[in-house]
Protein backbone atom coordinates (compact mmCIF):
# COMPACT_ATOMS: atom_id res chain seq x y z
CA UNK A 1 0.00 0.00 0.00
CA UNK A 2 1.48 3.36 -0.99
CA UNK A 3 1.85 6.26 1.41
CA UNK A 4 -1.19 8.16 0.13
CA UNK A 5 -3.47 5.15 0.47
CA UNK A 6 -2.09 4.44 3.92
CA UNK A 7 -2.85 7.98 5.05
CA UNK A 8 -6.34 7.79 3.57
CA UNK A 9 -7.10 4.50 5.33
CA UNK A 10 -5.76 5.86 8.61
CA UNK A 11 -7.88 8.98 8.29
CA UNK A 12 -11.04 7.02 7.54
CA UNK A 13 -10.31 4.59 10.35
CA UNK A 14 -9.86 7.42 12.83
CA UNK A 15 -13.04 9.14 11.67
CA UNK A 16 -14.99 5.91 12.01
CA UNK A 17 -13.54 5.05 15.42
CA UNK A 18 -13.99 8.55 16.73
CA UNK A 19 -17.50 8.47 15.32
CA UNK A 20 -18.57 11.24 17.61
CA UNK A 21 -15.52 13.49 17.51
CA UNK A 22 -15.86 16.99 16.13
CA UNK A 23 -13.21 18.48 13.87
CA UNK A 24 -14.42 22.06 14.10
CA UNK A 25 -12.31 24.72 15.84
CA UNK A 26 -15.60 25.96 17.29
CA UNK A 27 -16.27 22.80 19.32
CA UNK A 28 -14.61 21.57 22.54
CA UNK A 29 -12.56 23.13 25.31
CA UNK A 30 -11.07 26.42 24.19
CA UNK A 31 -13.38 26.74 21.17
CA UNK A 32 -13.41 30.16 19.58
CA UNK A 33 -16.72 31.92 18.87
CA UNK A 34 -18.32 31.23 15.52
CA UNK A 35 -18.87 34.06 13.08
CA UNK A 36 -21.87 36.07 14.24
CA UNK A 37 -21.72 34.77 17.81
CA UNK A 38 -22.12 37.01 20.84
CA UNK A 39 -19.71 36.56 23.73
CA UNK A 40 -21.66 36.27 26.99
CA UNK A 41 -18.68 35.92 29.30
CA UNK A 42 -15.03 36.72 28.60
CA UNK A 43 -13.68 36.50 32.15
CA UNK A 44 -14.29 40.14 33.00
CA UNK A 45 -16.27 41.60 35.86
CA UNK A 46 -17.67 44.18 33.45
CA UNK A 47 -19.24 41.54 31.20
CA UNK A 48 -20.55 39.55 34.15
CA UNK A 49 -22.44 42.55 35.47
CA UNK A 50 -23.60 43.92 32.11
CA UNK A 51 -24.87 40.71 30.45
CA UNK A 52 -26.05 38.72 33.48
CA UNK A 53 -28.42 39.17 36.40
CA UNK A 54 -30.04 37.00 39.05
CA UNK A 55 -33.08 34.94 38.16
CA UNK A 56 -35.67 36.18 40.61
CA UNK A 57 -37.67 32.96 40.90
CA UNK A 58 -39.82 31.97 43.89
CA UNK A 59 -36.79 30.70 45.84
CA UNK A 60 -34.57 33.73 45.21
CA UNK A 61 -32.69 34.86 48.34
CA UNK A 62 -29.86 37.08 47.13
CA UNK A 63 -29.68 40.66 45.83
CA UNK A 64 -27.89 42.71 43.22
CA UNK A 65 -25.11 43.41 42.52
CA UNK A 66 -24.15 39.86 41.53
CA UNK A 67 -22.19 38.12 44.29
CA UNK A 68 -20.55 35.46 42.08
CA UNK A 69 -16.86 36.36 42.23
CA UNK A 70 -14.38 36.64 39.39
CA UNK A 71 -11.49 34.35 40.35
CA UNK A 72 -8.29 33.01 38.85
CA UNK A 73 -8.42 30.10 36.44
CA UNK A 74 -6.20 27.58 38.26
CA UNK A 75 -5.63 25.57 35.07
CA UNK A 76 -4.90 27.98 32.25
CA UNK A 77 -4.58 31.36 33.95
CA UNK A 78 -6.84 34.32 33.26
CA UNK A 79 -10.09 34.87 35.12
CA UNK A 80 -13.39 32.98 35.35
CA UNK A 81 -16.68 33.25 37.24
CA UNK A 82 -17.38 31.06 40.26
CA UNK A 83 -20.74 29.89 41.65
CA UNK A 84 -20.12 31.25 45.14
CA UNK A 85 -23.09 33.18 46.46
CA UNK A 86 -23.32 32.06 50.10
CA UNK A 87 -27.12 31.89 50.17
CA UNK A 88 -26.87 28.71 48.07
CA UNK A 89 -24.71 26.75 50.54
CA UNK A 90 -26.01 23.26 51.09
CA UNK A 91 -27.49 22.82 47.64
CA UNK A 92 -30.26 25.41 47.86
CA UNK A 93 -30.97 25.67 44.15
CA UNK A 94 -32.96 28.61 42.86
CA UNK A 95 -31.66 30.95 45.54
CA UNK A 96 -28.90 32.67 43.53
CA UNK A 97 -28.89 31.43 39.94
CA UNK A 98 -27.58 33.70 37.19
CA UNK A 99 -29.42 34.30 33.92
CA UNK A 100 -28.54 36.37 30.89
CA UNK A 101 -30.28 39.68 30.50
CA UNK A 102 -31.00 38.81 26.87
CA UNK A 103 -33.54 36.09 26.12
CA UNK A 104 -33.31 33.59 23.28
CA UNK A 105 -35.35 31.17 21.19
CA UNK A 106 -33.23 29.02 18.84
CA UNK A 107 -29.48 29.15 19.33
CA UNK A 108 -26.03 27.62 19.12
CA UNK A 109 -24.29 27.73 22.51
CA UNK A 110 -20.79 27.11 23.82
CA UNK A 111 -20.05 27.03 27.56
CA UNK A 112 -17.09 25.70 29.56
CA UNK A 113 -17.14 24.58 33.20
CA UNK A 114 -14.77 23.19 35.80
CA UNK A 115 -15.89 21.32 38.93
CA UNK A 116 -13.27 21.69 41.66
CA UNK A 117 -14.25 18.89 44.03
CA UNK A 118 -16.01 15.50 43.88
CA UNK A 119 -19.82 15.67 43.69
CA UNK A 120 -19.77 19.33 42.68
CA UNK A 121 -23.14 20.40 41.27
CA UNK A 122 -24.43 23.11 38.97
CA UNK A 123 -26.43 23.18 35.74
CA UNK A 124 -26.75 24.89 32.37
CA UNK A 125 -30.37 25.84 31.63
CA UNK A 126 -31.50 26.43 28.05
CA UNK A 127 -34.11 29.19 27.89
CA UNK A 128 -34.05 29.13 31.70
CA UNK A 129 -36.14 25.95 31.38
CA UNK A 130 -34.31 22.83 30.26
CA UNK A 131 -31.33 21.69 32.29
CA UNK A 132 -28.19 20.13 30.91
CA UNK A 133 -26.79 18.68 34.11
CA UNK A 134 -23.39 19.55 35.58
CA UNK A 135 -22.87 16.99 38.36
CA UNK A 136 -19.63 15.20 39.14
CA UNK A 137 -19.90 11.52 40.00
CA UNK A 138 -23.44 10.93 38.73
CA UNK A 139 -23.79 8.62 35.72
CA UNK A 140 -27.57 8.29 35.87
CA UNK A 141 -30.12 10.16 33.71
CA UNK A 142 -29.98 12.83 36.41
CA UNK A 143 -26.21 13.05 36.02
CA UNK A 144 -23.40 14.67 34.11
CA UNK A 145 -24.27 16.05 30.66
CA UNK A 146 -27.71 14.42 30.63
CA UNK A 147 -30.69 16.28 29.26
CA UNK A 148 -31.88 15.98 32.80
CA UNK A 149 -34.17 13.02 33.49
CA UNK A 150 -34.62 12.43 29.76
CA UNK A 151 -31.36 10.91 28.45
CA UNK A 152 -28.58 8.72 29.82
CA UNK A 153 -25.51 10.53 31.09
CA UNK A 154 -22.67 10.44 28.54
CA UNK A 155 -20.23 10.24 31.44
CA UNK A 156 -17.55 8.64 29.26
CA UNK A 157 -16.91 12.04 27.65
CA UNK A 158 -16.31 13.84 30.97
CA UNK A 159 -12.76 15.12 31.50
CA UNK A 160 -13.10 14.81 35.27
CA UNK A 161 -12.87 16.86 38.44
CA UNK A 162 -10.45 19.77 38.31
CA UNK A 163 -10.40 19.88 34.51
CA UNK A 164 -12.22 22.09 32.05
CA UNK A 165 -15.14 20.67 30.10
CA UNK A 166 -17.18 22.06 27.21
CA UNK A 167 -20.79 21.83 26.10
CA UNK A 168 -21.57 22.74 22.49
CA UNK A 169 -25.31 22.86 21.96
CA UNK A 170 -27.79 23.44 19.17
CA UNK A 171 -31.23 24.20 20.57
CA UNK A 172 -34.60 24.66 18.88
CA UNK A 173 -37.37 26.17 20.98
CA UNK A 174 -40.86 24.73 21.25
CA UNK A 175 -43.27 25.75 18.50
CA UNK A 176 -46.83 26.93 19.02
CA UNK A 177 -49.80 27.44 16.75
CA UNK A 178 -52.74 29.53 17.87
CA UNK A 179 -51.39 29.33 21.41
CA UNK A 180 -51.11 25.54 21.46
CA UNK A 181 -47.89 23.53 21.64
CA UNK A 182 -47.38 21.73 18.32
CA UNK A 183 -43.64 20.87 18.43
CA UNK A 184 -41.59 20.20 21.54
CA UNK A 185 -38.08 21.61 21.96
CA UNK A 186 -35.12 19.80 20.45
CA UNK A 187 -31.43 19.70 21.36
CA UNK A 188 -28.22 18.23 19.98
CA UNK A 189 -24.94 18.42 21.90
CA UNK A 190 -21.22 17.79 21.79
CA UNK A 191 -19.50 17.13 25.13
CA UNK A 192 -15.76 17.76 25.02
CA UNK A 193 -15.82 17.29 21.27
CA UNK A 194 -17.85 14.08 21.30
CA UNK A 195 -21.36 13.98 19.88
CA UNK A 196 -23.53 12.76 22.76
CA UNK A 197 -27.10 13.93 21.98
CA UNK A 198 -28.79 14.16 18.59
CA UNK A 199 -32.23 15.70 18.14
CA UNK A 200 -33.39 14.85 21.64
CA UNK A 201 -37.01 15.88 22.15
CA UNK A 202 -37.34 17.58 25.53
CA UNK A 203 -40.60 16.58 27.17
CA UNK A 204 -40.91 19.04 30.04
CA UNK A 205 -39.28 21.33 32.61
CA UNK A 206 -37.99 19.40 35.62
CA UNK A 207 -37.41 20.51 39.19
CA UNK A 208 -40.50 22.48 40.08
CA UNK A 209 -41.02 26.24 40.29
CA UNK A 210 -37.54 26.92 41.71
CA UNK A 211 -35.93 25.37 38.64
CA UNK A 212 -36.87 27.89 35.97
CA UNK A 213 -39.57 29.21 33.66
CA UNK A 214 -42.63 26.93 33.54
CA UNK A 215 -41.26 24.62 36.22
CA UNK A 216 -44.37 25.14 38.31
CA UNK A 217 -46.77 25.13 35.36
CA UNK A 218 -48.72 21.84 35.18
CA UNK A 219 -45.89 19.94 36.84
CA UNK A 220 -43.41 21.28 34.28
CA UNK A 221 -45.45 20.08 31.30
CA UNK A 222 -47.11 23.44 30.71
CA UNK A 223 -44.46 24.91 28.45
CA UNK A 224 -45.29 28.44 27.32
CA UNK A 225 -44.42 30.34 24.16
CA UNK A 226 -41.84 32.77 25.45
CA UNK A 227 -38.07 33.13 25.05
CA UNK A 228 -35.73 32.74 28.00
CA UNK A 229 -32.19 33.50 29.01
CA UNK A 230 -29.26 31.16 29.46
CA UNK A 231 -29.12 30.26 33.13
CA UNK A 232 -26.26 28.94 35.27
CA UNK A 233 -27.21 27.23 38.52
CA UNK A 234 -25.64 27.91 41.89
CA UNK A 235 -25.93 25.14 44.47
CA UNK A 236 -23.16 26.31 46.79
CA UNK A 237 -20.40 24.27 45.14
CA UNK A 238 -17.08 25.36 43.64
CA UNK A 239 -18.02 25.24 39.96
CA UNK A 240 -16.43 27.75 37.60
CA UNK A 241 -17.45 28.95 34.14
CA UNK A 242 -15.60 30.58 31.27
CA UNK A 243 -15.66 31.13 27.48
CA UNK A 244 -19.42 31.40 27.03
CA UNK A 245 -20.78 32.46 23.66
CA UNK A 246 -24.03 32.13 21.75
CA UNK A 247 -25.28 32.59 18.19
CA UNK A 248 -28.97 33.11 17.56
CA UNK A 249 -30.53 30.79 14.99
CA UNK A 250 -33.85 30.39 13.21
CA UNK A 251 -34.32 26.65 12.82
CA UNK A 252 -37.43 26.36 10.67
CA UNK A 253 -37.06 22.59 10.35
CA UNK A 254 -37.24 20.38 13.44
CA UNK A 255 -33.57 19.49 13.21
CA UNK A 256 -30.73 20.54 15.54
CA UNK A 257 -27.95 18.47 14.02
CA UNK A 258 -24.63 20.27 13.61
Amino acid sequence: MNALKTLTVLALTFASAAGAWAASPHVGVGAKPEKGAQVLFDGSKEMLHSKWTYWKGPGFKSSLPIKWPIVEDPVDGGTVMMTDDRVSDGGKFGTADLVTVQEFRDFRLHVEFRIAKPNGNSGVYLQNRYEIQVLDGDKTPHGMAAVINETPSPYHAYNGTGKWNAYDINFRAARFKEGKLVEKPLVSMYFNGQLVHTNVTIQQVWGGPNSGIDGGNDGGKGITDSPGGLKLQNEGHDVRYRNIWIRELNLKKADTRF
